[in-house]
């Protein structure tokens, strides 16, 4: 495992992280029991994870909590609240009270079997979102720290509907967080401008999200994305074989796969801290690993991502 320094907060950070939602949540997403989520928790410490990524929207905290029992100071754990009442579309205003982030943080330190968790994020937060963040619920979260019972705030976008950060372009005009979660892959590299390069000046410390999703681990999925950006006339479909749209990935960047290219791709860009990756199977996960902490892809598949991906800002790969 590599290890790197986590913006300001000084903490020494494995570079894969575990992240305890997606599709999979630990397996939970296609019903393997919690003892086998829970052994995927322990797998990821013997591999040398150290830092895990869970909410109670996952339905994950108690179990990263029975996978993390007697190891607690080996982790640096994050979970996150909801900043709109439950039952309220992600996109809308209709937002959470105070009191609804403080049970939230009570419960994931109860679930999660913990005195304090390590990084609280506000979640998914959406541009329209953003201001009554930071007016009503980030001083709630600065108690919350002054209590003991968090050590550093995060902001995480909800990249799906933000494909072109424009809450983290916000949030980054503030000196009050810690940490960011972003989305960051090869078919959407525009944080490489707009989030990394100042998170860096500012000592914030980042966690890439959707380096691998439907479109990088399903050909027809990405075969029906990158058609879409074609009929936008986003990319020039004349440079893609669309038989195999990637494939010059293992041709010329060396990569065994393409999700290998693809988590390859993210660890190693300037700014990007932690990649998470998210599996019910402990095998899948040392798969994973051994490729965020395997080196770059070569140089020219490198380029060749820039010259197709470089400036699209408007998918996730979801």
């Amino acid at each position: 495992m590599k290890y790197v320094k986590f913006g300001r907060t000084g903490l020494d950070i494995s570079v894969a992280g575990l992240g305890c939602g997606g599709h999979s949540r630990l397996g939970q997403g296609y019903g393997t029991t919690k003892q086998s989520s829970a052994d995927v928790v322990r797998a990821a410490i013997d591999l040398g994870i150290n830092y895990i990524d869970t909410t109670a929207a996952y339905g994950t905290e108690e179990i990263v909590g029975d996978g993390t029992r007697g190891q607690r100071d080996k982790v640096v754990i994050s979970t996150k609240a909801m900043v709109v009442k439950p039952g309220t579309g992600a996109t809308n205003d209709d937002f959470a009270p105070v009191s609804q982030v403080r049970k939230s943080l009570e419960q994931s330190l109860t679930n999660l079997g913990t005195d304090y968790i390590d990084v609280f994020h506000l979640h998914g937060v959406m541009p329209n979102q953003f201001d009554y963040c930071t007016t009503h619920l980030v001083p709630e979260l600065l108690k919350f720290r002054d209590e003991g019972k968090i050590r550093f705030l995060g902001l995480t976008e909800r990249f799906i509907y933000d494909p072109g950060h424009e809450t983290l372009s916000k949030a980054l005009l503030d000196e009050v967080w810690d940490v960011m979660m972003v989305g960051f892959n090869m078919l959407n590299p525009s944080a490489r401008e707009r989030v990394f390069a100042k998170a860096a000046e500012k000592g914030v410390g980042t966690l890439v999200m959707f380096a691998v999703r439907k479109a990088l681990s399903n050909p027809d999925a990405l075969k029906e994305l990158l058609q879409g950006l074609i009929d936008k006339n986003q990319i020039d479909g004349t440079a893609l074989n669309m038989d195999d749209p990637l494939g010059f990935l293992i041709s010329e960047g060396q990569a065994d796969s393409v999700i290998d290219g693809a988590y390859r791709f993210c660890q190693n860009e300037p700014g990007a801290d932690v990649v998470l990756t998210g599996t019910g199977k402990v095998e899948h996960l040392r798969e994973n690993v051994a490729s965020i902490v395997k080196g770059p892809i070569a140089e020219p598949a490198r380029k060749r991502l820039q010259d197709l991906f470089g400036h699209i800002d408007s998918v996730s790969g979801n």
